[in-house]
């Protein structure tokens, strides 16, 4: 995932408590948020090939248990969220959404520790576009939905002969996930003041996860290279584009954002090939491609229409 400049450590006023803005508003709003969207892209994909390089030190578990804790602890000191002043709504949805959180990179990262960066990335989309095709109620977006699925089904060759199968169901599973994150990263970007849900969020993900680490790495977590290069993961792939995610979900409805995220396949990809020498084929080239226009697709479906479908 996805999903940037780290935030002041000035404290900022309060986020609107408005709804998202529709899709049909005026270009010179739309704009902000979707240059968020996919600078978030970019640097959670160069920030997932840099914890590839990683899990060899330290696991996959640990590489994770590295990324939220160090995540965490930069987001709390930046954000000195309060811890007053909450409805039990609001920690429900914070903890939520906390869980939801290591679970989506736990089970990412189990992914990409057996198939390829581009591979893992194509397969988890499937989680956000479901999200778009079930929010939008639309019956054209089933007609993009299967063009997805007709890339997922090239990409494994036919039948995923040559994926492994656990790395397949990983990478499904994150895609669960990531649909239930785009829910309430929403949600709490809406209930808390700019990042602070995100950092109580990301604090609950490392508690919850640190056990599961400690038992697959140990002391390993300690080593001092081992550490700043798991830091180094933290801020590309959870600090940075978490942040501008859950702003950009501010004025995004969770459907537009979902779809917005199309490019990361193609990201991931360029991010394998650049940093793992991980080339893909010409069906699998075409597979990325195909999911790629059908998320296109139903953007334009979407932003014709002039409607937005909030979580």
């Amino acid at each position: 995932m996805t999903t940037p400049d780290t935030p002041s450590t000035a404290r900022v006023s309060p986020a609107p408590t408005a709804p998202p803005a529709a899709v049909g508003t005026p270009r010179r709003t739309a704009l902000g948020p979707v240059g968020l969207v996919l600078a978030g892209g970019v640097s959670v994909q160069f920030g997932a090939a840099l914890a590839v390089t990683l899990m060899p030190r330290a696991g996959a578990l640990g590489v994770v248990t590295l990324r939220l804790l160090v995540a965490a602890l930069v987001l709390l000191v930046v954000c000195r969220p309060r811890l007053r002043g909450h409805s039990r709504t609001d920690w429900g949805t914070v903890v939520v959404f906390g869980l939801t959180l290591a679970a989506m990179n736990g089970l990412f990262y189990q992914a990409v520790d057996r198939i390829s960066l581009g591979a893992a990335v194509t397969l988890e989309f499937l989680g956000p576009l479901a999200l778009s095709v079930l929010a939008s109620r639309r019956a054209v977006n089933t007609v993009w939905a299967g063009l997805a699925l007709a890339g997922v089904f090239l990409l494994g060759g036919g039948d995923f002969g040559d994926l492994d199968p656990a790395g397949v169901a990983f990478a499904l599973g994150a895609g669960a996930m990531w649909a239930a994150y785009i829910v309430f990263s929403a949600r709490t970007g809406r209930r808390f003041p700019q990042a602070d849900g995100l950092a109580l969020a990301m604090a609950v993900g490392a508690l919850a996860f640190l056990p599961l680490g400690i038992a697959e790495s140990g002391t390993r977590l300690l080593d001092p290279v081992t550490v700043g290069l798991g830091a180094a993961v933290a801020l590309m792939s959870s600090v940075l584009p978490y942040t501008l995610e859950l702003l950009a979900l501010r004025k995004l409805p969770a459907s537009t954002f979902a779809i917005l995220m199309s490019l990361e396949p193609a990201m991931a990809a360029l991010a394998g090939f650049l940093i793992l020498d991980q080339a893909l084929s010409v069906l699998q080239a075409l597979a990325v491609a195909l999911v790629i226009a059908a998320s296109m697709g139903a953007v334009r479906t979407q932003v014709g229409r002039g409607k937005a479908i909030t979580p």
